[in-house]
């Protein structure tokens, strides 16, 4: 049995708002490097019952792909708390992505969302 959730538009809002980490690997059949990282990303998800692994297939859901600018697959991505917290493309190796994953999960969340505020207030030339 999988244990990664296959992510839609219909449910994509949903898992990613009720869990506060999620790890998104943006795949598509017809890649070969998203075919080699599968068994690597299935094998954390295993290995972390505790995280919600999701998976978006870029030909079956290209909104979702567009909404987060998708341009090269694999893409992971990691969502902590609502907030994108590391996304990049490429398939990692088994030893990175457990690397990732534990870095991801000392993340300070209350710096992160500071963090992200600050950087929002700055864009903002009135401070609004």
């Amino acid at each position: 049995m999988s244990s990664t959730v296959e992510l839609t538009k219909e449910n994509f809002d949903q898992t990613v708002t009720e869990n506060g980490f999620v790890l998104i690997d943006f795949w598509a059949a017809w890649c070969g490097p998203c075919r080699q990282f599968a068994p690597v990303y299935e094998k954390a998800a295993e290995a972390n019952p505790d995280l919600v692994f999701g998976k978006v297939d870029t030909e079956a859901q290209p909104e979702l792909a567009a909404a987060f600018g998708i341009q090269s697959i694999p893409t992971l991505m990691i969502v902590r708390d609502q907030v994108a917290v590391f996304a990049q493309p490429g398939a990692l190796p088994e030893p990175a992505l457990a690397d990732l994953i534990g870095q991801a999960r000392k993340l300070d969340m209350d710096e992160v969302r500071k963090s992200v505020a600050e950087q929002r207030a700055g864009a903002d030339p009135k401070g609004e």
